[in-house]
């Protein structure tokens, strides 16, 4: 009679033993991923700044510098002058400004612009460490640091689509149109969709807030959603995009991967320029 009380006490102290370590397991990995998350979040590309000055050179890109002479980012003016405006880039993660000259090339063949990219701390030779208000603060510098009478038409690819979200909130009058690649309407429910396990909404210190951040802006805005999208999966895409009250366009590709176009880049971007001088052109 004593066995089965026995068995049971011995199956109960063992499963209690086991609920606690599960407990234990789940917090030590949730405060693991909180003490790392910055890690997982930017992936920054470094080089020395000779390696950069001769990667730029190929590139065809030129160092931008602010009014202290600091680089904040690579530029590349148009040659035939004068230009009609200009584009500042916002990259994705594991890019960098150079890594940006492809859209300089593509760009500046279907249209007359300017083109700058921000460079995020941390990143490349720039000093400083990626986080949310220094990526913020960078982007603030950059636009001001502009200083043009011209249109001026902000880039943003998957992480940096938060970035140039932010900036057209921040200064809307300033920016006549926007395109973002792969963008998302709040970072923490895209961190959420990779640790479905953890509460990664609510321990995300960075999160980039898009669908809030263009409250207040009403200017143009163009959306490319890619439908197999692993990195940034589309449904996001589409809820910033159905939540935008202003004038919008949608370019969505159901068979690409992130950042991936459907078309030749030639194709693609001449229909985002076009759009962009059909808003500007509007304009009373």
């Amino acid at each position: 009679m004593e066995a089965e009380p026995k068995s049971r006490r011995f199956f109960l102290s063992g499963l209690r033993l086991l609920v606690v370590a599960l407990v234990i397991f789940y917090v030590g990995a949730c405060v693991l991923v909180f003490a790392f998350q910055r890690k997982l979040l930017y992936l920054p590309v470094v080089r020395s700044p000779a390696t950069v000055d001769q990667m730029a050179r190929v590139k065809g890109m030129a160092r931008w510098t602010n009014s202290s002479g600091q680089c904040i980012g690579m530029k590349r003016i148009y040659t035939n002058q004068p230009a009609t405006g200009c584009v500042l880039m916002m990259y994705g993660n594991a890019s960098s400004a150079i890594g940006c000259s492809v859209y300089a090339d593509v760009i500046q063949q279907v249209a007359p612009l300017d083109f700058y990219v921000l460079e995020y701390p941390g990143y490349e030779d720039r000093p400083g460490a990626p986080s949310r208000e220094s990526l913020l603060a960078a982007g603030k510098e950059a636009l001001q640091s502009l200083g043009t009478n011209q249109p001026i038409y902000l880039v943003g690819e998957s992480l940096g689509t938060g970035v140039a979200s932010f900036l057209a909130g921040e200064f809307p009058e300033k920016i006549s149109g926007l395109m973002l690649l792969s963008p998302y309407h709040r970072l923490a429910d895209v961190a959420q969709s990779h640790y479905p396990l953890l509460p990664a909404r609510w321990i995300l210190q960075d999160d980039f807030w898009s669908e809030n951040y263009l409250h207040n802006y009403h200017g143009l805005v163009g959306v490319m959603i890619d439908g197999q999208d692993e990195v940034v999966p589309a449904t996001f895409g589409h809820r910033l995009f159905d939540g935008f009250a202003g004038p919008k366009k949608l370019w969505e590709y159901p068979h690409c991967h992130h950042v991936q176009l459907g078309e030749s880049p030639e194709t693609f971007w001449k229909a985002v320029t076009a759009f962009w001088l059909a808003g500007k052109n509007s304009t009373p």
